[in-house]
């Protein structure tokens, strides 16, 4: 007897349906069973968690040969997923239970061997694809149900037990479906932090860089010593960016869930990511891939903000794989029989001490470190890097009396709006485009949309004689200054608008590590 049933494959951050063969003949006395269609170790393994399960629940399974196709067999079929859908299969063919809806049913789950059902990566993805191929009913384990839920004109079905999804098929005991209201969900939990950037004392130079770099989607690298506050003010980045759109918030959940990032019983993000990879992280890791591709950290980071803390003690090979993604907003990862592509359209907010030793341009402490040093520590940040990153920013410690001043500090909200003004005349300049902010023009339209007059263009040229800087770099000016142009409402860019955005090139200054 021959019973299909059907799961999902996810590759990149797309689902493909599979289909789920089961044939029963005879086998002599020995059971005897075979998994075939580019299966990997976890799905090999499933017959000896499938039988324990079906036996341990009372079903009773001949001895016979079984045999298991995965189709279509070129796609790789990775992970424990299989495992319920193979079991319903297996049941539907050996007579325990009807096979006659099984076509309406898309089916996912790990099993336990006591017939416990365990979540599995990538439901979100899966329920899209599930729906857009016409399935009626989706079942997952209860954890990854609200997230599935999400989808409409799909029934989600949510089960933590193999007899439950037995009971259901033959109507003995129906399972009702998760329901989620999507929009009035996202929008009650939409903009809720935890910090704001009231909690900062002084720093007012570095609030105003990080509102430019928030109001154009700018890279920044923040400059300082040990204690200035670096990691204070990177952290409540995502407070005054715009709120997640809910196209954003899909997005960016469908990368988390096929990572296995969401949390049991969670179903949108409803604010923009934060991620602070440790130095010691690789490149695999922080780009994305292994042998199994998965997306890496800026990928997680899509959407949101990736923040590199001491940037000088990260490995260089792993810096210098973020220059491609930096540019085209996705890293594409090839292998021999396939390629997938992971979304990557983050801010990096990096941060650095400017010398081993922390103290180097110290107000008030000597820095130690011998001649060349800092230069030497500098160049551990490639200059092609660098030049991708648009804000250098040089931060110094609060002083004691701005420390202990009882002065209420401007928040989040009051920032995050004039950033949203500028991001919607970004919106309405580039409507007949593709860049949505300015940090994202390419070459041939900075030309159109960056204009500058003679006395502005005097000044970039003595700027870009004096520091030395490359082309990426000019360009780079230019989007910032627009971006502070579009802060101030100004239909052009002026003179002091270039003056403030060359002023945020220090690391370009000749003579800055001595």
């Amino acid at each position: 007897m021959l019973v299909k049933t059907f799961a999902s494959a996810v590759h990149g951050v797309q689902a493909h349906t599979i289909t789920i063969e089961v044939n029963m003949t005879s086998g002599g006395t020995e059971m005897k069973s075979f998994i075939v269609g580019l299966p990997d170790n976890a799905v090999k393994e499933a017959w000896q968690r499938i039988e324990t399960a079906i036996s341990h629940n009372g079903f009773r399974i001949p001895r016979k040969k079984y045999v298991f196709n995965l189709a279509p067999a070129d796609i790789r079929k990775e992970g424990s997923g299989y495992d319920l859908p193979m079991a319903i299969g297996l049941l539907a063919c050996t007579g325990n239970i009807p096979d006659t809806h099984l076509k309406d049913y898309l089916i996912m789950g790990e099993l336990s061997l006591d017939g416990q059902i365990q979540p599995v990566k990538g439901a979100l993805p899966i329920a899209i694809q599930a729906r857009k191929e016409g399935f009626k009913s989706f079942i997952l384990p209860e954890q990854n149900a609200r997230e599935a839920a999400i989808v409409d004109n799909l029934d989600v079905l949510g089960v933590t037990h193999l007899n439950q999804v037995v009971d259901h098929l033959m109507d003995i005991k129906k399972i009702e479906p998760v329901h989620i209201n999507t929009r009035d969900e996202f929008m009650h939990h939409l903009g809720q932090h935890d910090v704001d950037f009231s909690d900062v004392k002084g720093q007012e130079n570095i609030k105003r860089a990080l509102e430019i770099a928030a109001a154009g989607g700018h890279n920044v690298i923040l400059i300082g010593p040990p204690g200035a506050g670096k990691t204070m003010l990177a952290k409540r980045m995502p407070t005054i960016l715009p709120p997640l759109t809910l196209h954003e918030a899909l997005e960016t959940t469908k990368i988390h869930s096929v990572a296995g990032k969401l949390g049991h019983g969670a179903s949108l993000m409803y604010n923009r990511p934060f991620r602070s990879p440790h130095h010691t992280v690789s490149d695999v890791a922080l780009v994305g891939g292994g042998n199994n591709p998965q997306p890496g950290e800026i990928s997680l980071a899509h959407n949101g903000v990736l923040f590199l803390d001491e940037l000088p003690e990260f490995r260089r090979n792993a810096l210098e794989v973020l220059r491609q993604p930096m540019e085209e907003r996705k890293v594409t990862i090839s292998r021999a029989r396939f390629s997938v592509d992971y979304p990557a359209n983050f801010m990096l907010i990096a941060s650095m001490n400017p010398c081993p030793c922390g103290y180097y341009n110290h107000p008030e402490k000597d820095c130690v470190c011998g001649p060349g040093v800092v230069q030497r520590y500098l160049n551990k940040i490639s200059g092609p890097l660098l030049d991708r990153i648009d804000l250098h920013v040089e931060v110094t410690p609060v002083a004691i009396e701005e420390l202990t001043a009882v002065k209420e500090e401007e928040k989040s909200a009051s920032i995050r709006d004039r950033v949203i003004r500028a991001r919607e005349i970004q919106e309405h300049r580039y409507a007949s485009g593709s860049y949505g902010s300015n940090a994202l023009l390419p070459s041939s339209a900075v030309r159109e949309w960056c204009r500058i007059d003679q006395p502005g263009q005097m000044l970039l040229n003595k700027a870009m004689e004096r520091l030395g800087l490359s082309a990426r770099a000019y360009d780079r000016i230019l989007k910032v200054a627009r971006t502070i142009a579009d802060l101030a409402d100004a239909s052009d860019i002026r003179i002091e608008h270039l003056a403030e955005a060359i002023q945020f090139r220090s690391l370009d200054r000749e003579n800055w590590a001595g």
